[in-house]
């Protein structure tokens, strides 16, 4: 076989934009969103200046926009708001309890069931609100259970990434994948249909992330560590009724208990000594430092509030609406390095900071209050506001939510929640219809039951993924109606030229895989699903095993933490290094690299 000669100037043109575009998605400076958007007007601006013929017809640009109304992100944005139901109406907040009461009787079973669980979850729901959920839980379970977070935090992301591969809703990616290949032609899989392959090699990754991968780990010393002993300095405030106005310093530790200590008294902007014949008055902010259970204690013995940061108190919260919760900064926050006063904390989150804690040291109340500490990764804070705000917070990503003194509540409308979630995938998995117009109906479902309102829909939504799937299905639609995967392909049966069919489905599967974890999954998947039809075409081999080498190789995101967003927050919550994924990661994606391209080859006769 000689090489492929060179495509015409439209496909070349196509295929060095390709190459520019995998670099600009591995720039972790340039927004996701910046290089997609630098994509898609780049060829849309290019095929109108420079139309392409075909033999029948004009290639017109706004076709490329046909991205924007395609099944596939329909579907996708469409899912992300099935799931952020299941959050918001705290319908899986059960199973983490559930989960959590294990690690008491077995650490060993309860990673062997988180693993699962996390997995099973992952097949039919947006990975990112599971590994989230189950953070905190994780954490809080190993410390009371003496087990190092290390061993634990990772194989839980894994896991949800291998579940993802069962079905075709599992992933983006798999959307993206089952979508071009039936865009090209090819029968559309069922919802089940490579479940079959994906479960034998989520066999083997399981037995590795529970038996082998949490030995390979070092000891972490996550920011979300030690959670029973966390000490936040705060600020109690009496007001004017208070009948400890007037009385001295030791009659208000006598009424607090022996294990109150004032560290000083801030009163019109002086600190005061607390000794103890000094008298408090209204308005007096006296710094205290001990455990958030001490300072709930002391706030109720002395009929006392804690303070903002702005010194304003609570009077705005309704009666049992209050909630006070501990959050940590992760490394990459945007609040990282920032200056509490720059930040605006109750127009950002619309919850009252109250207090810092700081791993390691001791912050003493120098300057007056906390609004000049500048916080830093694995700071925690507590705040205080209404549950529904804490429930948002935990969701948004920029803070982790450790505690609070209740979780997300398990609303009512959390089983009518599960119930649609329910028909969404059964009315595709039955193929009554295809799961963007199931999806959409849940959609309409959840906002006609209460479940979720327009904001809630509209949170779920990521710009980022809405981009990057535009993008990168304009770049294989340009691929496709230029010939450059063609030329790509017999350029990859050139390299692979004298190998079985067997082999060049497995080194397609290593390529992807090799891909998925420097560039964006979804652009891989979207540029190598139209190659793998191209190869499987020119060898005269069943489309859907090349296919699905793509699909599986473009959900091995395992070796770098930037492969996947969820890898990126299991790092931060966990403390992990960039050595920690390549080498937990890179063994796991060789299991399922030969696993996987072992199964395909002999369920579809490959070998013969």
């Amino acid at each position: 076989m000689n090489f492929p000669a060179m495509p015409n100037d439209h496909a070349l043109a196509v295929l060095l934009l390709t190459g520019l575009a995998l670099f600009l998605f591995t720039r972790e400076k340039i927004p996701l969103e910046s290089s997609s958007l630098f994509v898609l007007v780049v060829v849309a601006i290019g095929f109108e200046i420079f139309p392409f013929e075909t033999e029948t017809r004009v290639i017109h640009a706004h076709e490329f926009f046909y991205g924007f109304g395609h099944e596939a992100l329909v579907a996708v944005c469409a899912l992300m708001i099935v799931g952020q139901a299941l959050v918001r109406t705290g319908a899986l907040e059960p199973v983490a309890r559930r989960l959590g009461r294990f690690w008491k009787w077995s650490p060993a079973l309860a990673l062997l069931l988180t693993l699962l669980i996390g997995g099973a979850l992952s097949a039919f729901v947006n990975n990112t609100p599971i590994v989230v959920l189950m953070l905190p839980m994780l954490i809080g379970a190993a410390a009371r259970s003496n087990v190092p977070t290390a061993g634990i935090l990772l194989p839980m992301g894994f896991a949800t990434l291998v579940g993802g591969m069962a079905t075709t809703i599992g992933t983006s990616t798999n959307l993206l994948v089952v979508s071009v290949a039936a865009d090209m032609g090819m029968e559309r899989f069922g919802m089940f249909d490579f479940a079959g392959p994906a479960l034998i090699g989520a066999v083997a990754a399981v037995l590795y992330l529970w038996l082998i991968a949490p030995r390979m780990i070092p000891e972490r010393h996550p920011p979300l560590e030690d959670t029973s002993s966390r000490v936040f300095q705060a600020e109690l405030v009496l007001d004017e009724d208070n009948p400890l106005v007037g009385q001295r310093v030791s009659d208000v530790v006598a009424r607090a208990g022996e294990d109150f200590r004032i560290e000083r008294i801030l009163r019109n902007g002086l600190h005061i000594a607390p000794l103890p014949d000094v008298r408090v008055y209204a308005g007096d902010r006296l710094q205290v430092q001990d455990t958030v259970e001490r300072l709930r204690e002391y706030r109720a013995l002395l009929g006392a509030d804690l303070v903002t940061v702005g010194g304003k108190d609570m009077d705005d919260l309704p009666r049992g609406d209050a909630q006070l919760a501990e959050v940590v900064v992760t490394a990459g926050s945007p609040l990282d390095g920032a200056l509490i006063r720059d930040i605006r904390f109750k127009e950002r989150f619309g919850l009252d900071l109250l207090a810092l804690h700081r791993s390691g040291t001791e912050v003493s109340f120098k300057n007056p209050g906390l609004e000049n500490r500048r916080l830093r990764a694995s700071d925690v804070l507590l705040v205080q506001g209404r549950a529904r705000r804490i429930g948002l917070l935990k969701r948004g990503g920029e803070l982790l939510v450790l505690d609070a003194t209740s979780d997300l509540p398990h609303t009512r409308k959390a089983p009518l929640a599960l119930l649609i979630l329910i028909l969404v995938v059964g009315l595709a998995a039955s193929g009554i219809m295809p799961i963007a117009f199931s999806a959409l109906l849940g959609c309409l479902l959840l906002l006609a039951t209460g479940c979720l309102d327009w904001k809630d829909m509209t949170r779920a939504l990521s710009a980022q993924v809405i981009l990057i799937i535009v993008a990168s299905l304009a770049l294989g639609s340009a691929l496709m109606k230029t010939g450059g995967a063609d030329y790509l392909a017999q350029v990859f049966l050139f390299v692979s030229q004298g190998l079985s069919p067997p082999w060049v489905l497995s080194l397609l599967m290593l390529m992807m895989a090799v891909l998925t974890n420097i560039v964006s999954n979804n652009a891989a998947a979207v540029i190598g699903t139209p190659i793998a039809i191209g190869i499987a075409a020119e060898l005269g081999m069943p489309l859907e095993p090349f296919v699905l080498a793509v699909l599986f190789g473009a959900n091995l995101s395992f070796v770098t933490p930037m492969a996947y967003k969820t890898n990126l927050l299991v790092m931060n919550a966990g403390g992990y290094t960039f050595g920690d994924f390549v080498k937990v990661g890179t063994p796991l994606t060789i299991i399922l690299w030969i696993v996987l391209s072992a199964v395909l080859g002999f369920a579809y006769g490959l070998w013969g």
